[in-house]
């Protein structure tokens, strides 16, 4: 028996369920009433940014956010509006960024907005390209970047806890927010003054660690959240995966399948978007490659829309570089390459082109996603149907899953049948005709080809400085010195040096024993030398950071000298009490001496903050002029190489290969362009990265190379490339569906824009270029990926002859799938759908 009390409960939170849907169901046909299908919200202001359950409203409209990540440190000020054209192109509506504390105030008090820093620049040439911007203001970042973003004097303040309710983090934190905001302001960037910026962040992924600060924690995000809407910005705040952020403040979500993972919006007034979509995965030296698939990519963002999804952000969309000494610990120069526009700017397709695509598809439910009512039907055992109609109305969009992931499903959907590859969604725009399967890809590949300069590589001729490790340092001190705290992120490197005493009875009686040298190190790297001689190197990895160092070493009757070369490969950049990491050595001892094991941590040690080279400045011209350059030997540690090379052929992006090469950092024209290690080898037993991007606006006529090589390397075999992506292909299947971009909407319908909607070939040169060769072609059963394609059990004789009758001497051509233009005669597989593979050279 139910008591009345609850009764009463249960009917009035009936009551209030009816009414809300009531409402929903109100509100969808108001806004149908007042707004049209672009978006347009009745009753809402003419400028500003609001927000509801649905989406954003940007000046009164609703939108689809399609963003890019591009992070203006990580390129040139001369390539940003090609990266911003290239993100409009491949259906980018705004753009993302992240701001660089570190790198906007290095020196407490001391700003810098000049060049790569010019945050201002960079917005209003989102906002020329008619994009939105979103700024993650932080300005703790993560980002692989070196520190998080937040600048290294930031440690030295007294009593300061990085991130929580700590006074003196508060202090600096609201400043230097607040500097931002209003320099934004002033520069009236934000939605409201006329500008792109739509969203902006507070602190990043601040619940990954939240619980470390306890009740400090707690209050640290209330203060966060506080401290942003009192700037008056008047855009919404945003924090990501922040499922207590404050309101108005939107907790949104980062990860790979936000559809799937998402626990939504902490109220039902706020819209879900997806602030980190990952494109791939940022790499640390000693990686294999990072990969994810176009495919897989464009089915979470389908499957996030499908599911009240409205913004997604790709992280990162443009790769970007971390040239110098930003990168965090362990990250390499080259940060997310596998990006839709790669390290180089370079549109990595299918990547680009199948977003692109899934980006058309949506825009085309747009009507039924803002206006519609969603349910969710089963149509077998791992296939469903989510579906948005309009009350009253035709608009209707479907979105047809298949997440069996090893197997093709055939579902009847509104008496069609349609086929679903495994793990995959076709878009309905219009609940009746396919216009786009996120496994099935209509759009362009190609292939990245680094293609070594004649110019560039013509007299190529190497001089060589060596330094000498110091003996005797002053600066002493009992114990090593921390080596964070010793650099102070000015340098890598930091010498450290002792002096020992040893008696004939000390040293080992036997010729075949030897004493062995080992320093138990925090991290990050030692290269070691006893009395001037090279004992060698070790180092930790991103995942854990402290070694022991271990070698044999000569030690003589007398006085013996160790000098030790600390490393550090970039700051820590994520974690609680980031402020209290060390590195550098811990503890020092000599094995294997008559006398037992020699602890020499506290022997009095005497420190060197940088190398000497860095010092003179030995990669800038002037400098370089103030020691004597010699002729190369067969290389060795702590070794100086400088050079000269021509500027490279054509416009297209410029590499050097470090073929040779151990472990360093590369310099042109006196600016760093990042640190190298090719001699830490991944487990494929390849250097993580070979290739380091040589900016184009780092170039002259004729320009000064300068290595620094500390253990062994040789330059013999570097060069310089240029990077092209004048390999393409198409792969297209009787299956796939038309491409999205033969559709459009008008009047609320789904209409074609061409009469012929059988799946085709595709190809377009990138630039100017045309197509000169053709590589491979078959029409049958193909195989095998872009580069490197193979012919199947079966092949149209006349494959290449068609493809070179639509293709060559084009900038671009489209080859029908068409059986009628492949001869039938000797088909080994008729029973088959036929493929049609294609690949040609651009020029």
């Amino acid at each position: 028996m139910v008591e009345p009390r609850r009764l009463l409960v249960i009917f009035f939170l009936s009551t209030l369920l009816i009414a809300y849907s009531n409402a929903n169901v109100e509100e969808i046909q108001k806004g149908t009433e007042e707004g049209d299908e672009e978006g347009k919200v009745g009753g809402q202001k003419a400028q500003g940014v609001t927000y509801d359950a649905r989406s954003l409203i940007i000046n009164g409209k609703r939108e689809l956010l399609f963003s890019g990540a591009i992070h203006y440190p990580r390129s040139t000020p001369d390539m940003w509006p090609d990266l911003i054209k290239k993100a409009k192109q491949g259906g980018i509506n705004t753009i993302e960024t992240y701001v660089f504390w570190n790198g906007h105030e290095p020196v407490e008090g001391q700003y810098n907005f000049e060049g790569e820093f010019d945050l201002v620049k960079f917005i209003k040439l989102i906002h020329e390209h008619k994009l939105y911007a979103v700024v993650r203001v932080g300005p703790f970042i993560q980002a692989e970047w070196n520190h998080g973003g937040l600048p290294y004097w930031l440690r030295e303040v007294p009593g300061i806890i990085f991130r929580s309710d700590n006074e003196p983090f508060k202090k600096h934190m609201k400043r230097f927010v607040t500097m931002i905001v209003d320099k934004l302001k002033q520069e009236k960037l934000f939605a409201p003054q006329g500008g792109p910026i739509i969203l902006a962040q507070i602190e990043n992924e601040y619940n990954t660690i939240q619980r470390a600060f306890r009740e400090k924690g707690d209050s640290y995000v209330q203060w966060a959240g506080k401290l942003a809407l009192s700037l008056n910005a008047n855009v919404p705040w945003i924090m990501c995966k922040q499922r207590d952020a404050p309101d108005p403040v939107i907790n949104t979500c980062n990860g790979r399948h936000c559809g799937d993972t998402f626990y939504g919006p902490n109220k039902r007034n706020k819209p879900a978007l997806w602030t980190e979509n990952w494109t791939a995965r940022y790499r640390v030296f000693g990686d294999p490659p990072s990969q994810r698939s176009a495919e897989d990519l464009a089915y979470s963002v389908a499957r996030f829309f499908s599911k009240n999804g409205s913004m997604v952000n790709y992280y990162m969309y443009y790769g970007g570089t971390n040239f110098g000494r930003t990168s965090a610990s362990f990250t390499t120069t080259r940060y997310y390459d596998e990006a839709p526009l790669d390290e180089f700017g370079l549109q990595r397709e299918p990547k680009w082109g199948h977003l692109k695509d899934v980006h058309r598809a949506l825009s085309l439910c747009k009507r039924a996603l803002f206006w519609g009512v969603p349910t969710t039907l089963k149509l077998g055992p791992d296939q469903q149907a989510i579906v948005w109609q309009q009350p009253g109305t035709s608009a209707c969009a479907a979105f047809l899953a298949n997440n069996n992931t090893r197997l093709a499903q055939h579902v009847n959907f509104r008496g069609q049948d349609i086929r679903l590859p495994a793990r995959s969604i076709s878009v309905l725009p219009d609940c009746k005709t396919v216009v786009f399967n996120t496994q099935l890809v209509t759009t362009q590949h190609n292939s990245r080809n680094f293609v070594r300069s004649e110019i560039a590589n013509k007299n190529f001729n190497w001089e060589m400085y060596r330094e000498v490790p110091p003996v005797g340092l002053g600066f002493k001190f009992d114990v090593p010195r921390e080596l964070f705290h010793l650099t102070k992120d000015t340098t890598d490197y930091a010498w450290y040096t002792t002096s020992l005493k040893l008696g004939r009875r000390d040293l080992p009686m036997k010729k075949n024993v030897s004493p062995v040298l080992r320093v138990a190190s925090l991290g990050h790297g030692i290269h070691a030398y006893v009395n001037g001689e090279y004992a060698g190197s070790a180092h930790g990895s991103k995942i854990e950071k402290s070694f022991v160092f271990q070698r044999a070493v000569s030690l003589k009757e007398g006085e013996n000298h160790i000098a030790l070369l600390g490393y550090l490969v970039g700051l820590p950049d994520s974690g609680a009490y980031m402020e209290k990491r060390f590195a550098g050595p811990r503890s020092i001892t000599i094995l294997g001496l008559n006398t037992g094991t020699l602890d020499i941590s506290q022997n009095g040690w005497g420190h060197q903050v940088g190398i000497d080279g860095e010092k003179k400045k030995l990669f800038t011209e002037e400098g370089s002029k103030s020691v004597q350059w010699t002729k190369p030997d067969q290389g060795g540690p702590l070794t100086w190489y400088k050079g000269y090379f021509d500027a490279p052929e054509g416009d297209n992006p410029v590499a050097i290969v470090m073929t040779g090469m151990g472990k360093g950092m590369v310099w042109i024209n006196g600016r760093s362009i990042g640190r190298y290690w090719n001699n830490y080898l991944s487990p494929l037993k390849k250097p993580t990265q070979s290739e380091y991007h040589i900016p184009r606006a780092y170039l002259k006529p004729k320009n000064l190379i300068v290595l620094l090589e500390e253990e062994e390397g040789n330059p013999k075999d570097v060069h310089i490339v240029t990077v092209n992506r004048d390999t393409i292909c198409s792969a297209v299947s009787e299956i796939h569906p038309p491409s999205p971009r033969l559709f459009d909407t008008k009047n609320g319908s789904l209409q074609p824009k061409v009469n012929d909607l059988k799946p085709r070939a595709e190809l377009i040169c990138p630039g100017k270029k045309q197509i000169v060769a053709v590589e491979f072609a078959s029409y049958g059963d193909p195989f095998g990926a872009c580069g490197a394609y193979f012919i199947g059990n079966c092949t149209a004789p006349e494959s290449k002859q068609v493809v070179e009758k639509y293709c060559l001497g084009k900038p671009s051509c489209q080859i029908p799938l068409d059986s009628i233009h492949f001869s039938d005669q000797n088909d080994a597989c008729t029973h088959l759908r036929k493929t049609l593979a294609v690949q040609v050279k651009c020029a």
